[in-house]
């Protein structure tokens, strides 16, 4: 069976798809970016705030499904130039523990939607 998540306290989607998705305990999140859920203001301009509203939308989902960033099993991290991966990875440490990590990976894309710097995706699991 599927449910989806909704919240206020995420961007809403940009096209036909949904916030999250969940197919029986498996969580999928879509890939979020630096949209400010209350303004709608894309916020790209430093890349450390902009890795931190990515992380806290995806955050806001997890929490409207019941979920925390601890249940998180899988990111998909898209960059747009491999030279920002040191700065996005110090800010993804800050809400990830190496103990306890998800297992993921990082890809550079040519383009991300409205030309962010960084957009993450994530599956977790409902114990």
């Amino acid at each position: 069976m599927k449910k989806i998540i909704k919240t206020n306290n995420a961007p809403a989607p940009i096209g036909p798809y949904n916030q999250a998705i969940f197919a029986g305990n498996t969580l999928y999140v879509s890939g979020q970016i630096a949209i400010d859920p209350k303004s709608g203001d894309l916020k790209i301009d430093d890349l450390e705030e902009e890795t931190t509203l990515v992380l806290e939308n995806l955050k806001a989902i997890l929490t409207e499904a019941g979920l925390t960033l601890d249940q998180v099993v899988k990111t998909s991290i898209f960059i747009s130039d491999m030279n920002n991966f040191g700065k996005i990875n110090e800010v993804y440490g800050r809400y990830f523990s190496s103990e306890n990590a998800p297992a993921r990976e990082t890809v550079e894309v040519a383009n991300l939607p409205k030309f962010v710097n960084v957009e993450i995706s994530a599956i977790a699991l409902k114990e």
